[in-house]
């Protein structure tokens, strides 16, 4: 038996939320399909039988519920291994991936001259005379340094700010909810993991599209920006957006693609912003740039996790090579990138507890290791 979602709008990425979800009966519970067949090829430096031993305690229970598997070494796939009632067609929830791809989107508009690094972010609301945080940078939003006081996680989870802003009195307008916080620091001085901050840059990414307030507009603005900057030319045919009801995309916690597009995702970012045909879709630079540590959190870069460790990492330090690094979601969603092993490795899944989180990174670290770096 499984929770399935009714309705893809309305998740969130704080944790403990699957508990709120289900009791208002945003999950319904159905009974499982039969278990689709796995596709585990190997290759020449990591046979079949040991790329199937280090999978299967990623789907024995102890580490949740892993969907979606995939193995991609030199851009090939090697492993494909999904749970009973998923499958190379099922479109699977971001969660903070997202973050991710939405910085990838900010590097396009950086490169097209709309937006700049170090240049105060043209906020209205921050638009008055003495605002302090008329002083916060695109640098510093990417970098989860923006000094605002969004509470990603608190008790009671009802009352903490990203809950707030996905579900209840912010859910209408999701950017003008981050955009209303004061500042809780000095912009620049303290690393503050915050999907506010991601909802504040698809709000200028949209604002930097179209001037309407129409929601209808804006969302036609930035669907036309996703589509044809990203999701056509890197071939991620599933990718689904969703937006609030202001026409504010939900950048930070839903998007929706299938596991194949999510490793095709990953491989855009292991590639240095190259298509699968070889071209370049995001500069160089902009990959290097969002793999720079931030200067308060030198396991985060510019909306990405790297394997450092600085007591607050999210990937597995120590476990796996130091130039690895991570696009990583609530409950255990993993894109995981090794260019020094010519590696991707996607992980879905709903991973509720910490033991099982635990367990799913244990996994990963071990299926990481046996490809030679």
């Amino acid at each position: 038996m499984r929770l399935e979602r009714k309705s893809v709008k309305r998740l969130g990425a704080a944790g403990g939320i699957l508990a709120m979800l289900a009791a208002a009966g945003l999950w319904t519970v159905r009974a499982a399909a039969p278990e689709p067949p796995a596709h585990i090829a190997g290759d020449a430096d990591v046979d079949a039988a040991a790329l199937r031993a280090a999978i299967d305690p990623l789907f024995d229970g102890k580490a949740g519920e892993t969907r979606a598997l995939i193995v991609m070494h030199d851009g090939e796939m090697v492993a494909e291994r999904y749970a009973p009632g998923f499958g190379p067609r099922t479109k699977l929830l971001s969660w903070s991936i997202g973050k991710s791809v939405t910085a990838v989107l900010i590097g396009l508009m950086v490169a097209d001259g709309r937006l700049a690094l170090d240049s105060p972010v043209p906020v209205p609301a921050w638009s008055q005379p003495g605002d302090p945080r008329g002083r916060i940078t695109l640098r510093q939003l990417l970098a989860m340094t923006s000094g605002l006081d969004h509470a990603e996680d608190s008790e009671p989870l009802a009352q903490a700010d990203t809950v707030r802003m996905l579900f209840t009195d912010g859910a209408q307008n999701m950017g003008a909810f981050a955009e209303a916080k004061p500042l809780a620091h000095r912009p620049g001085s303290v690393f503050s993991y915050s999907t506010g901050n991601s909802m504040i840059l698809t709000d200028l990414m949209t604002r930097m599209l179209t001037s309407s307030d129409d929601p209808d507009v804006r969302r036609r603005a930035m669907q036309m920006f996703v589509d044809g900057r990203l999701k056509i030319p890197a071939r991620l045919q599933s990718l689904t957006v969703e937006y609030d009801a202001a026409g504010t995309m939900i950048g930070g916690s839903f998007l929706h693609m299938t596991a194949r597009d999510y490793a095709r995702f990953g491989e855009l970012l292991r590639n240095q912003g190259r298509g699968v045909a070889g071209h370049q879709i995001v500069p160089e630079k902009w990959i290097d740039y969002m793999r720079t540590p931030s200067p308060r959190n030198a396991a985060y870069g510019a909306h990405l996790w790297l394997n450092r460790d600085s007591g607050e990492s999210a990937l597995m330090p120590g476990r796996a090579p130091g130039s690895l690094f991570g696009c990583v979601g609530h409950d255990g969603q993993y894109i995981l990138v090794s260019p020094a092993q010519r590696l991707t490795v996607v992980r879905l899944g709903m991973s509720p507890a910490k033991e099982e989180r635990e367990a799913v990174k244990d996994a990963l670290a071990k299926l990481v290791g046996l490809f030679p770096r």
